[in-house]
C-alpha cells in the first residue's frame, strides 16, 4: 500500500504564483531606483526677487525756465504849456447872397436853344455793304455784286496804268513785289486815310501817290445813308531782269 501526501503539506503547488509576484516587486524595485533623481541643495539658488526695483519709475530732472517779467512801460509824456495868443487879425465873413429871385425882379426870357446834331461817321466793310461805292464808268452795272466786280477791274487797270513799274528795277529789286494798300472812301465819295506796306520805302509812297490820284467815287450807302467804306487792295507786279 503506497503512502499518500497531505496536499497542504505539497510546496510547489503555488511555486509559479509566488515566480509571479516575485517577478513583479522586482521590476518594480528597479524602476524606482532607475528613476529616483536626487539634487545638491547647496548648488540650487533659485535668487531673491525685489518688486519695489522693477516698477521703481526713473524721473528726470528738468530745469524750469524762469521767464523775466516785462520791463514796467514808460512814464507818459508831459504835453508841453500850451501858450494862449490873442488872435489880432480880423476874419472876414463869407456873405452868401441868396439865388432867389425878388417878385418886383423882371425875369428874362431865353430864346429856345437849337442843337445841331452831329452825324456820327459809320464805317461799314466793302464785303457787307448794301450799297458799293461807284467808280466812274460802273453807274450802268445792275446789282450789287456786278458793280463791286466793276470797280474791282477799274482800280486794278487804273493803278497798272499809273504805276511807275520803273521804280523797283531802279531801286535794285528784283523778284516779285507786292504791295498791300488800305484807303477809305468816305460819305462824300473822296479817297482818305491812305495806308501802304512794303517791301521798300520809295514803293509805299508810289501806292499812296497812284491811289491819290483815283477820282471821286459815288458814296457806299447803308439803311439809305451815306457811310464810309473801306477797301483793301494789294499791288502785285514783277521786276523785269
Amino acid at each position: 500500500m503506497e503512502p499518500k501526501k497531505n496536499i497542504k503539506s505539497d510546496v510547489s503547488r503555488n511555486a509559479s504564483l509566488f515566480f509571479a509576484v516575485g517577478l513583479a516587486l522586482m521590476m518594480t524595485l528597479t524602476y524606482l531606483t532607475i528613476n529616483y533623481k536626487s539634487y545638491d541643495k547647496s548648488d540650487i539658488d533659485i535668487g531673491q526677487l525685489n518688486v519695489d526695483d522693477e516698477f521703481e519709475e526713473e524721473i528726470p530732472i528738468t530745469n524750469q525756465e524762469i521767464i523775466p517779467p516785462p520791463p514796467p512801460p514808460p512814464p507818459p509824456v508831459v504835453p508841453e504849456e500850451i501858450e494862449i495868443v490873442e488872435d489880432e487879425k480880423e476874419i472876414e465873413e463869407t456873405v452868401i447872397e441868396s439865388t432867389e429871385t425878388d417878385q418886383e425882379e423882371v425875369i428874362v426870357e431865353v430864346e429856345d436853344v437849337e442843337v445841331e446834331e452831329v452825324e456820327e461817321d459809320i464805317e461799314v466793310p466793302f464785303a457787307v455793304i448794301e450799297n458799293v461805292p461807284i467808280f466812274p464808268g460802273c453807274e450802268n452795272e445792275k446789282g450789287n455784286n456786278a458793280k463791286k466786280q466793276c470797280m474791282s477791274n477799274k482800280i486794278s487797270k487804273f493803278v497798272n496804268r499809273k504805276f511807275n513799274t520803273d521804280l523797283a528795277s531802279d531801286l535794285g529789286l528784283t523778284g516779285k513785289q507786292r504791295i498791300s494798300v488800305i484807303f477809305k472812301i468816305d460819305k462824300t465819295g473822296n479817297i482818305t486815310n491812305i495806308q501802304a506796306r512794303a517791301p521798300n520805302p520809295a514803293l509805299e509812297k508810289e501806292a499812296k501817290r497812284v491811289i491819290g490820284l483815283l477820282p471821286k467815287m459815288q458814296p457806299g450807302k447803308q439803311r439809305g445813308k451815306a457811310v464810309t467804306v473801306p477797301y483793301s487792295l494789294p499791288i502785285l507786279f514783277q521786276v523785269q531782269d
